[in-house]
């Protein structure tokens, strides 16, 4: 029985084009490093990794087939924060419909979509 989300992997054609933006700019910390790989947070916890496979190349051409979700303790200071670091946002911050929390999406530098919750 599947019971859990373990990983949320981004492909790239070279690790080091997405790298540096989710470790640096959004300051995810690493758990996991191998050649190829980085996974961000506890290993034994559900994480979101980053990788070179052989079969991406260029940038992501369908972003909004998938969207990773990370929280933010204030939405509306990491939003400033990133903008001031020239990251494109496609989505400011905004509540959900009902009672659902505030969402801003931002753009990853191959054009993955990724959203803040806060």
């Amino acid at each position: 029985m599947i019971n859990e989300l373990r990983i949320a992997t981004i492909w790239s054609e070279d690790l080091n084009n997405l790298l540096p933006f989710y470790r640096d700019t959004l300051g995810l910390k690493v758990g996991i490093e191998a050649e190829g790989f980085v996974a961000f947070g506890d290993p034994d916890a559900p994480c979101l990794a980053l990788g070179t496979h052989s079969d991406v190349r260029g940038p992501n051409t369908d972003p909004a087939r998938h969207m990773v979700g990370l929280g933010t303790d204030d939405l509306d200071a990491e939003y400033e924060r990133l903008k001031g670091k020239g990251v494109e946002f496609v989505q400011a911050p905004s509540d959900s419909s009902g009672d659902g929390p505030r969402i801003a999406t931002l753009k990853d530098p191959e054009g993955n979509l990724v959203q803040l919750f806060g």
